[in-house]
């Protein structure tokens, strides 16, 4: 088993996510993940400077302002704000990243390895969960 399968593996057995880039726009992938991970008993959180709520949960402006530390990170976000968004993901200790199809460069995933995150791309959590 890859590396990528065993994280994926490891990944779903977690069950605190925090999902950056969530929306209440129901289109968008931000929020069909959410909802799909509160669907299958996860904890998440979202996260999106945005919004207040989504679906009447409060949602945060950041990984720093969390209740607690999440075990896994979802990126459902661009390039650019998945690259800030890596640093604080090391700065709080979380160590297992997710990042959507169309989330990363090879940039992130450069910076993702040099802060050995252990990491799932190419992949997404709806496809994992059986959409």
């Amino acid at each position: 088993m890859d590396t990528i399968e065993k994280n994926k593996k490891i990944m779903l057995e977690k069950k605190v996510w925090a999902v950056i880039g969530v929306t209440p726009d129901t289109e968008k992938f931000g929020y069909k993940i959410y909802k799909k991970l509160k669907d299958h008993n996860y904890k998440v959180y979202g996260i999106n400077p945005k919004y207040d709520e989504v679906e009447g949960d409060k949602i945060y402006a950041s990984l720093k302002d969390l209740p607690e530390k999440p075990e896994c990170v979802d990126m459902v976000v661009g390039p650019k704000v998945s690259k800030s968004v890596l640093k604080e993901i090391k700065e709080a200790g979380i160590e297992y990243v997710w990042f959507q199809p169309g989330t990363f460069d090879e940039e992130v995933i450069d910076l993702a390895e040099e802060y050995n995150l252990n990491i799932v791309y190419y992949d997404c959590v709806l496809v994992a969960l059986g959409e």
